[in-house]
């Protein structure tokens, strides 16, 4: 098998990380037990498309590392090829064939030869998709056309006669997106699944329980004020980002009892970056608008306490994987996306252009402001 990841893994410690990714452990944990930084942890996982490898065997009567040591140590003596073989209770022959596939005596040596040795012993097999084109041709048309693989499985499974050729799981057509060694449906497809992951995830690979970056001193969502919650004070907001391809990202912040709209112009998703502009933002409201604000678990704002020293805003957190918590934020940044499509960058977006924006989404009547618009609510607010 060839070696994957960054130079100085053992074969050892790779099989201990696909041992521990198997069981449901993060990146962040693998890293924290192998001491190794997550790039050379996610790239080994990545080459394999998240797939955990099977166990490497021998087969039974084949050359051990052991033995190649040997035959290494032999020949830097000068031992004849007999009595390496007579040493290692091997037929002459093997001893010779062993040495002439690996270079010569001259140039042997245990490590290469062992590398080679998995590398020949691999047998693999073609894929279904590989194999049949006209269901790999298939396979694709209706993945551009954004199916998902367990979509396709089933539409195959219900519109296709059973023994036909033309039926595939939903798993086989995952590993053939994500290992890409297998050259058979193109990267580019991969854009078209709706998790965006870049590497398949089976269902013990999950982060619940496991020691994740923490948010110092955070407030959770269920020590809000209760006025917060009836939405009959104004001042509460909820807060998030908006991803555009790339690295590119929009700030949101929504008034729970208005739906008033504040986008934020990022030019990075760091804390220093999310925390100093939002801060900036909110200082622009008067003091009565800014008394909290409920925000996801990102770290992007780990620095909640300088916002809270800068506008005097309560920061609280939702619950992990919890969006509903944050539900305004949540229908705002849907209706956003009618101006900010996924997969479109965002990074050409001055704060003017984002203000626009912003006036658009306030000066629209909603029904669950009894058709009001949020200006007219805020307005009416402050008077």
């Amino acid at each position: 098998m060839a070696r994957m990841g960054r130079p100085g893994m053992s074969d050892v410690q790779k099989r201990e990380l696909w041992d521990r990714w198997k069981a449901g452990e993060s990146i962040s944990a693998i890293c924290r037990a192998l001491g190794r930084p997550p790039g050379s942890i996610f790239t080994i996982v990545k080459s394999n498309g998240g797939y955990v490898p099977p166990l490497r065997r021998r087969r039974p009567g084949l050359l051990s590392f052991t033995e190649r040591e040997a035959i290494s140590r032999g020949l830097a003596r000068g031992d004849s090829l007999r009595e390496i073989s007579r040493a290692l209770g091997r037929a002459a022959s093997t001893v010779s064939r062993e040495i002439a596939r690996n270079k010569g005596a001259g140039h042997y040596r245990a490590v290469d030869a062992e590398d080679r040795a998995w590398d020949r012993a691999l047998r693999p097999k073609d894929c279904l998709l590989a194999t049949n084109e006209p269901l790999r041709v298939l396979v694709a048309e209706k993945l551009a056309e954004d199916w998902s693989p367990k979509q396709i499985a089933g539409y195959l499974s219900k519109t296709q006669p059973a023994g036909a050729g033309m039926r595939i799981s939903h798993e086989s057509i995952y590993k053939s997106l994500f290992m890409q060694t297998r050259k058979v449906l193109a990267k580019e497809l991969r854009q078209h699944l709706r998790s965006g992951r870049p590497t398949r995830r089976n269902i013990h690979n999950t982060v619940t329980g496991q020691w994740r970056s923490q948010i110092k001193d955070a407030i959770p969502i269920h020590e809000r004020p209760a006025e917060a919650r009836d939405r009959k004070v104004p001042g509460h907001w909820e807060g998030d980002l908006v991803m555009g391809s790339g690295v590119t990202q929009v700030a949101t912040l929504v008034e729970r009892a208005t739906r008033f709209t504040v986008l934020v112009q990022l030019d990075a998703r760091d804390t220093a970056t999310v925390t100093a502009r939002v801060s900036a933002q909110m200082l622009q409201l008067p003091a009565q608008l800014r008394k909290s604000l409920t925000w996801d678990r990102g770290m992007e704002l780990a620095a909640h306490k300088s916002v809270t020293a800068a506008t005097g805003l309560a920061v609280y957190f939702a619950d992990p994987q919890s969006p509903w918590q944050r539900g305004t934020n949540e229908n705002t940044n849907r209706l956003l996306r009618q101006y900010l499509p996924k997969r479109t960058g965002m990074g050409h977006l001055t704060q003017d252009d984002l203000d626009i924006i912003a006036l658009r989404l306030n000066t629209r009547p909603r029904q669950t402001l009894d058709f009001d618009t949020p200006a007219d609510r805020l307005e009416a607010l402050l008077r």
